[in-house]
């Protein structure tokens, strides 16, 4: 009888607690977990541990928190685990060659996007932001370069008019998650071979941060309503009316012809219960979901039975 996989897990956020979980439910139980270590988070900043780290100590499986693998001593540690698999999902931390090296079977990562397409960190918003057709994960085997490892397995998914960041998140960490249970009985049998990627069709996913998450009225109202989508649930849409701020949680371009050219970009164009609108460089934007500064996320409808002095038309947006 072979004996069991020596599997090793390297990742930290949800969308990799997720796939631990996943390994866990089908029996390929790691014999360590590597997560990055506990950060300061929320009003009182205390350390608040990883959700991997919070899965693993939950199942009583080691967790190790280095601050960098570029430590020969970490490297040690790792080896000393003697695994014949890495299987890396969101972890955070660079790989240097000689951690790539340590395990019989090399490293694994499941990647949120279709590689060579949307490379780096926040490629799930990228290709909602981007206006893409599909999106899909891709179990790839690592290498030195940032994500342009050989291609091991890949699974698609459309992108629906009404997807977000967060809800194509979920919906891609349990396909990946599927993916890697499905790869690493495949990879041990020597079935798997990779497929090198294109560098020529290569894109980046920049990181995402808050500046970039202001409503700019004066693009065209059809990137404006992606952004909307592709930074829910973070780093939330925004702009700021009578010098207060608002955030815009969902919005729906107005049907071609009936905000064009009817107002200077960000003038309130017209309120309703149906929504604000408002308009862009080209055509306008239906603002769904709001909420107000102090304030918890409502529909426009709720707000517009209460508040609707606010949003009086040829206001402007900035």
């Amino acid at each position: 009888m072979s004996q069991p996989l020596r599997i090793v897990f390297a990742g930290t956020p949800e969308f990799a607690a997720r796939h631990l979980q996943a390994l866990l439910d089908s029996g390929l139980n790691p014999v360590a977990v590597y997560t990055q270590p506990d950060r300061p988070a929320g009003r009182g900043q205390k350390l608040m541990a990883s959700p991997v780290k919070q899965l693993a100590v939950a199942h009583e499986i080691p967790v190790l928190q280095p601050a960098t693998l570029r430590d020969p001593a970490a490297q040690a540690e790792l080896a000393a685990l003697a695994p014949d698999l890495l299987v890396v999902v969101a972890y955070g931390l660079i790989l240097p060659q000689v951690v790539l090296d340590i395990p019989r079977l090399g490293c694994i990562n499941s990647h949120a996007s279709l590689l060579p397409r949307w490379r780096g960190a926040a490629p799930i918003q990228r290709a909602v932001q981007a206006g893409d057709a599909e999106s899909g994960v891709t179990v790839m085997q690592m290498e030195a370069g940032l994500d342009t490892g050989p291609m091991l397995l890949k699974v698609v998914t459309p992108i629906a008019a009404s997807d977000t960041g967060g809800s194509l998140h979920d919906r891609l960490a349990e396909l990946g998650a599927a993916a890697v249970v499905a790869a690493i009985p495949q990879l041990a049998a020597g079935e798997l071979k990779g497929e090198v990627q294109d560098d020529a069709l290569a894109t980046y996913a920049h990181k995402l941060n808050k500046d970039e998450a202001r409503l700019d009225w004066s693009r065209p109202a059809v990137e404006l309503a992606r952004l909307v989508r592709a930074f829910n649930p973070w780093p939330i849409c925004h702009t700021t009316l009578a010098e207060a701020p608002l955030k815009v949680l969902a919005a729906q371009l107005v049907a071609e012809g009936q905000g064009e050219g009817q107002g200077a970009p960000g003038e309130i164009l017209d309120a309703s219960r149906d929504g604000l609108v408002v308009a862009c460089g080209t055509g306008a934007l239906r603002l769904t979901r709001l909420q107000l500064a102090g304030g918890k996320p409502l529909n426009f409808a709720d707000l517009y039975n209460s508040r609707r002095e606010q949003f009086a038309t040829g206001q402007v947006l900035v």
